[in-house]
């Protein structure tokens, strides 16, 4: 890392996240219970929408993660976590210095937590293009590496569902972006990867989305 990224410098970010998965609908680890098959692999995506790393502003940029883990990570009884990470290539140097050390867990807040709690063994990074489209009304949610990764979902919705509203889980025991956002819940209309390992093509499963806003290095 550059001297500008220090341990100590205060940071911030909001925007928002999503995830496509392997589990059937809702995916039970958000409710911080073992996926529905045993094990889970997906794709997560974050879209800063303003933010900074000291004086390095970071809005715009998007950050994609493809993981994978067998048991259940909250509990502590999980194996085999692996992961990935594509950080957007328009960054210049001091923001994916800034980006890294953040989602690295470098730079503390909740990434720091997760990253402790889930201790994957990473496969690898990469600066790549990372498209995400949000609608803001969260109808549809989209993100894409082109030729490595695919992941879009369409709002869950049923025949009582109200026309236009949303299904949400406030209080979420297992909220992948820390206490106090609120789930959006969806249907993963397309869920494909070919990178640094992780090879799976489906649709049909859980996907949902989540508000985040972090601060540290508290």
């Amino acid at each position: 890392m550059t001297d500008h990224v220090t341990t100590g410098t205060r940071w911030r970010l909001a925007g928002d996240w999503f995830d496509v998965c392997k589990c059937a609908i809702p995916c039970p680890c958000t409710f911080a219970q073992p996926p529905t098959y045993g094990d889970c692999e997906g794709v997560l995506v974050w879209h800063i929408r303003e933010g900074g790393f000291g004086d390095v502003w970071l809005d715009g940029l998007n950050v994609l993660m493809l993981g994978s883990f067998v048991g259940n990570p909250w509990t502590g009884t999980h194996s085999d976590p692996y992961a990935a990470i594509f950080l957007d290539e328009r960054a210049d140097d001091r923001q994916r210095a800034a980006l890294a050390a953040i989602f690295g867990g470098e730079a503390g807040g909740w990434p720091a937590q997760f990253g402790e709690m889930f201790h994957p063994e990473m496969r690898g990074m990469d600066f790549a293009p990372v498209h995400v489209e949000i609608d803001e009304d969260l109808a549809t949610w989209r993100a894409e590496v082109p030729g490595r990764v695919t992941a879009t979902a369409e709002a869950l919705t049923g025949p009582t569902t109200p026309d236009g509203a949303r299904v949400q889980v406030h209080n979420a025991p297992g909220a992948e972006v820390g206490p106090g956002q609120v789930a959006t819940w969806g249907r993963a209309t397309t869920d494909r990867a070919d990178a640094f390992g992780f090879s799976w093509e489906r649709s049909g499963k859980s996907s949902k989305h989540f508000p985040f806003d972090w601060s540290g290095p508290d």
